[in-house]
């Protein structure tokens, strides 16, 4: 089977060449790709009509060769078809996907009907990238008559839903946004021809796979579903198996080796020259446009206020900002007003910004995906760009790490020091153009008066402070080793000894090293591997230095007086050691182990399992009458107490309250007898007792005096 490819736009018509397909992916191979991009010819086979109007407005863009991706997807044989598309950062997969949904959602005709709901959803994973996509497609559909509207977070919501029911072709949207809308009924998908997944593995690594999954759902199941990415990991697969019908896999040769556009280089600093190896690299470069990539927000505004302070001019990216600073932060960018923009990683996924030739690392990527990601900001377009990850020591196998899976071969070395920054510049101080430029009519009476009151040494003197003044000082960093750690050599021939200590005795190889090198007066390097048992523990030491080991040791074999040494014929034989699991507690105490105590059923009885009982279920205390004892008399006249009387118990078990008469209450009834002494009776004598016994005489019972 061969598929005709186009290469070139020509009066309105693409010139095919034959592309072999091998099984049910298409891949691309240098040789094609070659012949794609005129470095060679290949037979034509047969033309194919495109569209006059996209014809148009690509060829007012210049869009004489169409890149590889653009070439692959735009084969009538994949017409209405659904794509897994992968290719390198910089290929032109937006173009590529307009150009492939364009048959589906045209038709026949050349220009769009009148706008009603949307025929096409393109939906990006970060508002900067919705809007560039919008961007793009705009020119390339202008002269069909599209009406295009997006749906991003940070924007008036009321703006868009004004937008969506004027009418539009295409709608370019975040996930959440788009779901927002479809939720509030406010966008209609049951015209939806082609579904557009842009970036589709970052949208997954921001937990968007609900959203898209609802917002595909919603879409009619006969859609033409086209997905993209610079990658595609087994989520994009699995994916694109639930929401594809026989999808067409459409990948490059190129994507799985190192772009050629872009240069990689490691930078080795030491950790606290970090923040300095940045302002040295992007002095030494002057790129136009150039990106410093961080992992977090606090890093970035960090960093913006460092270079800021240092006369660049910056401007950060982040989630924190509103949608308004970060738009103003990449227009900024695009007029030329700052050169450097500090980002985080999802600030900046698939932005496109013009004269990209720098990509600093500032903080390693935590994947090879994002470190591709990240590079892909640069190398756009046929343009060169370099790729340089400051690198500490402590992270240089991370590094490593990362170059290795990413299948990209860096060139390391150290970070430009503040000579070679200086060398730099006089390099392009003197390649200026205004050496060579004549002067100027207007130039002529200061350039006179300058040589006539200087000497040309002053002039120069004067140029170069001027010229200094107007770039960063450069800052001086300490040295690094760039070389890799060597392995270490084969140890050689070797003797084995056992010591009578092991690992019941705290035993380890961090004491016992120092130990016996001091004991028996050698190196580290004269020993060999260490191996811990119970009870003893064996060393291996250089043959070589054996006899000095022995005699320093004495012929007592001990270390420290109570450690016994001895040599061995051979090496020991032991069992893999495998570490211990620890079953108790810090206190001593066993640990529970998961499994061992199995769960409780409560429902497992016969009976029915009873609820505690509510206080009102229980049943009243039966009330007992207490005869008031002889010797309980009133504490204050002497006279006994009165038979207090059972309250009569409530329907619902509570006791029933008798009445009260004035002042005086009933107390509550005891079942037994009050506990303690009684109180003492006082004197009879007393002045509270006699105004008591006057109350009782002149109104009758127990009277309580007034109080004066």
């Amino acid at each position: 089977m061969t598929l005709p490819l186009p290469t070139t736009i020509s009066n309105y018509v693409y010139t095919n060449h034959v592309l072999p397909v091998k099984g049910p992916s298409l891949t691309l191979d240098d040789a094609t790709i070659a012949s794609l991009l005129g470095r060679a010819t290949c037979p034509i086979q047969r033309t194919s009509a495109v569209k006059k109007t996209i014809a148009d407005a690509l060829a007012r863009k210049g869009y004489d060769v169409l890149t590889p991706v653009q070439q692959a997807v735009t084969q009538s044989e994949l017409d209405g078809r659904d794509l897994l598309v992968s290719a390198q950062t910089g290929s032109g997969k937006t173009i590529g996907f307009g150009l492939a949904i364009a048959p589906t959602l045209l038709g026949e005709g050349d220009t769009f009907g009148a706008s009603g709901a949307p025929l096409a959803l393109v939906i990006a994973p970060t508002r900067e990238l919705a809007l560039q996509v919008k961007r793009e497609l705009s020119w390339l559909y202008s002269d069909a008559g599209a009406f295009l509207a997006s749906c991003v977070g940070g924007m008036d919501m009321r703006d868009e839903r004004r937008a969506l029911a004027r009418g539009s072709h295409v709608v370019v949207a975040t996930p959440g946004r788009l779901r927002d809308h479809i939720m509030r009924g406010s966008i209609d998908l049951t015209q939806v021809r082609a579904v557009v997944l842009d970036e589709a593995d970052e949208m997954l690594d921001l937990g968007f796979r609900e959203d898209l999954e609802f917002i595909l759902d919603e879409t009619p199941t006969d859609r033409q579903t086209l997905m993209f990415s610079a990658t595609v990991p087994s989520a994009i697969a699995k994916l694109a198996k639930s929401y594809q019908r026989d999808a067409e896999r459409v990948s490059t040769v190129g994507e799985q080796t190192q772009h050629a556009d872009i240069d990689y280089r490691a930078m080795m600093v030491s950790a606290r020259d970090g923040e300095n190896a940045i302002i040295n690299v992007l002095r030494y470069y002057e790129a136009p446009n150039a990106i410093v990539f961080c992992n977090t927000r606090a890093m970035v505004s960090r960093l913006t206020a460092r270079l800021s302070n240092r006369g660049f001019s910056v401007v950060a990216l982040s989630g924190e900002l509103t949608q308004s600073e970060r738009s103003n932060a990449l227009q900024a960018m695009r007029d030329g007003r700052a050169r450097v923009c500090v980002a985080t990683d999802v600030a900046a996924r698939g932005i496109d910004l013009p004269n990209l030739d720098l990509v600093v690392h500032a903080e390693l990527p935590n994947s090879h995906e994002t470190l591709l990601h990240r590079s892909g900001r640069t190398g756009r377009a046929g343009r060169k760009g370099v790729s340089a990850l400051v690198v500490v020591p402590s992270s240089r196998k991370k590094a490593e790490r990362i170059l290795k899976f990413a299948k990209l071969s860096a060139d390391w070395g150290s970070a430009p020091s503040a000579d070679e920054v200086n060398e730099r510049d006089q390099v392009r101080m003197l390649a200026e153009d205004d050496w060579q430029a004549d002067i100027t009519e207007s130039e002529r009476a200061t350039v006179d008066r300058l040589v006539e009151k200087f000497a040309p040494e002053q002039i120069a003197a004067a140029y170069l402070r001027q010229y200094k003044n107007r770039h960063s000082a450069p800052e001086e960093l300490g040295t690094v080793s760039v070389e890799k750690p060597k392995p270490r050599a084969e140890f050689g021939p070797s003797v084995w000894f056992s010591l009578s200590e092991g690992r019941n005795q705290n035993a380890s190889p961090r004491h016992l090293l120092p130990m016996v090198c001091k004991a028996g007066n050698i190196t580290k390097d004269d020993i060999g591997a260490i191996r811990l048992a119970d009870d003893l523990s064996y060393i291996e030491i250089r043959k070589s230095s054996v006899d000095g080991f022995l005699a320093a040791i004495g012929p007592a074999m001990k270390i420290e007086g109570s450690k016994d040494i001895v040599r061995l014929d051979k090496a020991p034989d032991l069992p893999a050691y495998q570490r211990p699991k620890f079953d108790r507690a810090p206190g001593g105490k066993p640990r529970p182990r998961k499994g061992d105590t199995k769960p409780v059923d409560w429902n497992d009885a016969a009976d029915p399992r009873r609820r505690k009982p509510k206080p009102e279920d229980r049943k009243p205390r039966k009330l007992v009458d207490r005869k008031p004892r002889a010797e309980e008399t009133d504490k204050v006249v002497g006279a006994p107490l009165k038979a207090r009387k059972p309250a009569v118990a409530s329907p619902k078990g509570k006791p029933k309250p008798e009445a009260k008469s004035g002042k005086e209450t009933q107390s509550k009834p005891r079942n037994s007898a009050p506990k303690g002494p009684l109180p003492p009776k006082g004197k009879a004598s007393s002045k509270k007792n006699r105004a008591r016994a006057e109350a009782k005489a002149s109104k009758g019972g127990n009277a309580v005096p007034k109080r004066r």
